[in-house]
Parts: structure tokens; sequence; C-alpha cells
């Protein structure tokens, strides 16, 4: 059963109601005092990862949101050069921040999140928005060959680039034609046609490492399944869901949920945030 959220905003009346007697208005003013006096629990710190063929614009609508709702955030980027390499430097990104901490990643970000987030203390809840929960020892390749492909495994487009130790290695991107219709379908064309030309290649080896750990073992997990995607199965989403015992939500969304969908986005990381925040 998918559990739905939905959010209040109750309004605060500021008025002040004059007492007639003494006795109600030392009646009144106590609750007052202890409310007062009670501390409140500071909001964690919202990190947002992005996924493939993207950089963190893509989070502009869902940072605005939890801006508004007094959340701190920050996206840092994702390098997109190696699942190990990666998860380590959003490790060492991780460990500049003080005080709890919600982490989110979209697609590929999910990986890298999955790794760079075990052991660490102050990672109090893991997001995955249409993203991949791995398992310890296993490849984005592995796992999406269980599953039937979807239209993106027919869009990409490779090229080579230097390495630092001279070699050269490959990285994919999504043909600017199929962009739209793989990744972005329910956003209008000229938006997806901006995100095309903005996207940012992924080197081809991620999809074949193995991730060396787990966070989803021991974090709590929220996970958005988008039902359009035709980037990521919506079937292999939810087998991830599943397998991390996370608490699941589903929009009907294309891939990029960040860009057409924010309101669910921000909806499911605030939920994160108020469930491990005590």
């Amino acid at each position: 059963m998918v559990a739905k959220t939905v959010l209040r905003h109750p309004l605060k009346s500021a008025a002040v109601v004059g007492a007639a007697t003494a006795a109600m208005a030392v009646s009144v003013a106590v609750p007052a005092v202890h409310a007062a006096a009670e501390p409140k629990e500071p909001k964690p710190t919202v990190v947002l990862v992005h996924g493939a063929f993207v950089d963190a614009s893509e989070w502009a609508s869902v940072i605005g949101n939890l801006q508004r709702d007094g959340y701190h955030v920050v996206a840092p980027a994702n390098p997109l050069r190696g699942l190990a390499s990666d998860a380590a430097y959003l490790r060492s990104y991780l460990n500049t921040i003080d005080g709890p901490i919600v982490l989110a990643g979209h697609s590929y970000g999910g990986a890298v999140m999955t790794e760079a987030a075990a052991g660490d203390p102050q990672v109090k809840a893991l997001v995955y928005i249409a993203a991949f929960a791995l398992a310890k020892g296993e490849s984005v390749n592995a796992l999406g060959a269980k599953f039937p492909a979807t239209a993106l495994s027919t869009a990409l487009t490779s090229a080579s680039y230097p390495l630092a130790d001279g070699g050269s290695g490959v990285e994919l991107y999504v043909q600017p034609a199929k962009f739209h219709n793989v990744v972005a379908a329910d956003a209008p064309v000229a938006i997806a046609d901006v995100a095309a030309a903005a996207q940012r290649p992924v080197a081809a080896s991620v999809f074949a490492e193995k991730t060396t750990a787990a966070a989803w073992k021991t974090i709590p997990s929220w996970d958005l399944i988008t039902t359009q995607d035709q980037a990521i199965n919506p079937a292999e989403q939810e087998f991830m869901a599943k397998r991390a015992h996370a608490h699941i939500e589903k929009v009907a969304s294309s891939h990029a949920v960040p860009l057409t969908h924010p309101d669910a986005v921000t909806a499911i990381i605030k939920q994160a945030s108020r469930a491990t925040s005590h």
C-alpha cells in the first residue's frame, strides 16, 4: 500500500485577547510560557545529488521549495567519472557539514549516495528519487539486465575523453533529438531541449562498477517511484525500494521528476526530514 503524504500549513493567530479576570489571565499565560520554553528542533541540512546527463540545476524548483520552508539546502556537483570516485567525492563533501543530514539522490545519484553515506552517523535519511538503490557488490548494468530495457538503452551516444594517466575513457550522452521523449516527456519541449543542450555526460564505466556498501541497510530510506519512466524501469525502481524497506510514494512522471514534479519531490524529502528529526 502506498502511503500518501498531505502537508498542512495552519495559520497561527497573533491576536491577543484581554482577560476579564486575573485568574483567566494566569490560566492563559501559563501554557504560553510553557510553549515558549520548549526548544525547537533544528531542521537537517538537505543534500541533493543529481544524476547522469544533468547538473544540479535540475533541483532548482525543489531547492526553492525547501528554502522557503526554512531548510538549508546544498546541491554539489556530481563528477560522473566513476562510482567509487564519485562516492569518495560526495563523502568528503558530507564531512564538511555540521549536524544532521537528509541525503537525496536522483537517478545515478542514488547509487553514489548509497555508497557515500555508509557508516556516516550524520546522515539520518536517504531519499531515492527515481534512483538506484544498489546492494553491496551490485552494478547498475547487472541489476538492469533483470528487467525489460527502457528507451534509454537505444538513445545513447558515446565519445572518448582523456584520462589523467594518458589513456582514454568513454563517456555517454543522450542523443539530443531523443532527450525529450526518453528523459523528460512531461516537460515542455523547449525546457527539455535546453536540458539536452546543457547535459553532462557520464563515464560509461560507472554502470559496470560494483558498489562496495549499501547505506540503506542501516539508514532509513524513502523512495519516489516514477511510473512513466523511460530511463529506469518502474518495476526495477519498485524492486529496489521494497528490498530496502523504503517508505514508498509514486508519481506519474517521466525520469526528470525533480524538474517536472518538484512538489512531489519536496514532499517526500520533508516527510523523511520530519520522520528522522527527533
